[in-house]
């Protein structure tokens, strides 16, 4: 096993994070902050520093519901803490072996700072109307006789 501290090929950060080579790749294009060591032959070095920031890409992206531009915008309002830190302590901080396929992701007590009061207050009122939305299509459903409920 190699030290926390080597370089990482884009196989071996691949298989670190649990995520195909073609969306490190993606994600290269689609988030200025992800800047790989490269060399001749455009070949790709992986920091641990590029790793923990991918990890924090990951969870946003894959656990987090969030978007490619909601993960821009974070990177862009707070910073690559912020996106470090969405990921959780990382293995090494924890001192736990992690499988490569397995996140190693907790709930970062910042995160909830991440959205401002007005913010939280626009989704809660959007979980309300998706919520009522979803009531009143439970209550066509069940009201609806020619609705074939045994398919």
């Amino acid at each position: 096993m190699k030290s926390p501290e080597a370089f990482r090929t884009i196989s071996e950060a691949a298989n670190e994070l649990g995520v195909p080579q073609h969306v490190l790749r993606f994600w290269e294009t689609k988030f200025s902050f992800i800047r790989p060591m490269k060399r001749a032959g455009g070949r790709r070095f992986y920091r641990r520093q590029d790793i923990e920031v991918l990890r924090g890409v990951r969870a946003l992206l894959h656990h987090d519901g969030y978007t490619i531009k909601g993960v821009q915008r974070l990177h862009k309002e707070h910073g690559v803490r912020c996106l470090v830190d969405a990921a959780g302590p990382s293995a090494a901080e924890t001192g736990e072996a992690l499988p490569p396929t397995e996140p190693a992701i907790k709930a970062a007590p910042s995160r909830r700072a991440i959205l401002s009061a007005g913010a939280r207050s626009r989704l809660n009122v959007i979980l309300g109307d998706i919520e009522a939305t979803k009531a009143r299509l439970d209550r066509m459903l069940v009201t609806d006789p020619s609705a074939d409920h045994d398919s």
